[in-house]
């Protein structure tokens, strides 16, 4: 008998690999996928059948077929509101990015105090967007707020009864809170950056902002797209803030379609029409997704530099 061992047959795959850690994989995404059905999919199947009935919350559920939906793609309002609700993720877009990717390329470096001044800069994302909408109101007030203590007339204005600068407050406080969370996600793709490519651009004599746009915004490409991506869906669900800062007004100046969702069924009682508007804001937030996503490319992964 030959002392060596019979080799295996070319083609078999080893042991681990059949009863082991490729039948395991699969199993692990489980528990994720029946968060995503109890938490996701069933509550959006239940808001789209309510979208066809009519229902005040007290009484029994009525099938009222399409009735929600003519009364509210009927209704002024809901152009406004998606108007009001675009120009608000357009605008603070363009605030946001720009000081979002200026701040994620300054926490990346080595200077002094880095660690500090990231901690505060990441305090606004940690405080409740109810209580932080308080405190602006507080401070914007023209007759006890911030400008009458001080005595700056310049900011003694009515800063929440004027359409224009109430609309302008909002974004400020939007992205007052939010630039602390899309800086560290350029924090994050400047660090993936190879520094040998910023060393090989000092060689040739370029400086830092022939080096930020030539180097740093082009290997950003897919962290701009996926900060894009969350800034633009995640300003579709601004309501608490807005609620508690101007409550839509003055008129409609800031009212969203968030806010309008919320007044349409839990102050007037028409939970149809309410639903049907959260119907529409989940079909505007795909679709925005999928521009941004089809923005970035058929491969996300391309660019084996990028971080993020």
């Amino acid at each position: 008998m030959s002392a060596f061992a019979t080799p295996a047959r070319r083609g078999t795959p080893p042991a681990a690999t059949r009863g082991g850690r490729g039948g395991v994989l699969p199993w692990l995404a489980v528990p994720a996928l029946v968060i995503f059905v109890a938490f996701g999919v069933i509550p959006l199947v239940g808001v789209l059948f309510l979208s066809f009935t009519t229902w005040d919350q007290l009484g029994d559920i009525q099938m009222s077929g399409l009735t929600s939906w003519r009364a509210v793609l009927s209704d002024p309002g809901l152009v406004h509101a998606i108007w009001v609700t675009l120009l608000v993720m357009a605008v603070s877009w363009a605030v946001q990015t720009p000081i979002s990717i200026l701040i994620g390329v300054f926490l990346a470096g080595r200077q002094r105090y880095r660690s500090l001044l990231a901690v505060l800069y990441f305090i606004p994302l940690l405080l409740s967007s109810a209580a932080i909408a308080i405190a602006y109101k507080a401070l914007l007030d023209p007759n006890f707020g911030l400008g009458a203590g001080l005595g700056l007339d310049l900011l003694v204005q009515d800063w929440l009864g004027e359409p224009v600068l109430a609309f302008s407050v909002v974004i400020f406080v939007v992205s007052w809170q939010f630039i602390p969370f899309h800086s560290l996600i350029y924090q994050g793709g400047v660090r993936q950056i190879p520094r040998s490519m910023y060393e090989a651009a000092e060689i040739d004599g370029a400086g830092r902002v022939r080096r930020f746009f030539s180097i740093t915004l082009p290997q950003l490409k897919y962290t701009i797209i996926t900060s894009s991506t969350l800034m633009v869906v995640g300003s579709l669900t601004f309501f608490d803030l807005i609620f508690v800062l101007t409550a839509g007004g003055p008129g409609d100046a800031t009212r969203v379609l968030a806010l309008d969702m919320y007044k349409r069924g839990f102050q007037a009682n028409l939970m149809g029409p309410a639903s049907a508007i959260a119907v529409i804001l989940v079909l505007v937030g795909l679709a925005l997704a999928l521009l941004l996503r089809r923005l970035g490319g058929r491969d996300a992964n391309a660019s084996q530099m990028e971080g993020a």
